[in-house]
């Protein structure tokens, strides 16, 4: 088995690798919307420090991210078998939902969605992890 961290992506805020193969299955660390130089898709703060975050903006760019990490390893979105998605607030399931029905289908992989009572940085509100299945050439 091996991890790896991916250095064009923003670097795991801890010790643990971005992806992990294990055989022909590839596990994708809790993915969100942080750039490498550590702002946020979808959120922005005014000069009063007000917050203004955006989950349909964070979604796309959380499942973008997890398709950069999927070809680090051969493999795309349609490679995918399952999804757990992290939101801080339920009532932005309706805006999650649409972007995610953007990528994915009744075809696409299992997921499961739950609330948390919030994500590592106060401008995040979706992490996603994620298992693809990709056979080893």
């Amino acid at each position: 088995m091996s991890g790896k961290v991916i250095g064009h992506l923003a670097k795991p805020r801890g010790r643990f690798p971005h992806v992990k193969r294990a055989g022909d299955f590839i596990y994708v660390s809790g993915t969100s919307s942080r750039r490498p130089d550590n702002t946020f898709i979808g959120a922005e703060a005014d000069e009063m420090g007000v917050t203004k975050v955006d989950i349909k903006a964070q979604t796309r760019a959380v499942i973008e991210n997890i398709e950069k990490i999927l070809k680090e390893e051969g493999a795309g979105l349609e490679d995918l078998v399952q999804t757990t998605a992290y939101l801080v607030n339920m009532n932005d399931f309706g805006g999650y939902n649409e972007v995610y029905a953007e990528f994915f289908d009744e075809n696409g992989p299992t997921r499961t969605t739950v609330a948390v009572h919030q994500l590592p940085h106060p401008h995040l509100v979706i992490e996603i992890q994620a298992v693809a299945y990709k056979p080893q050439a």
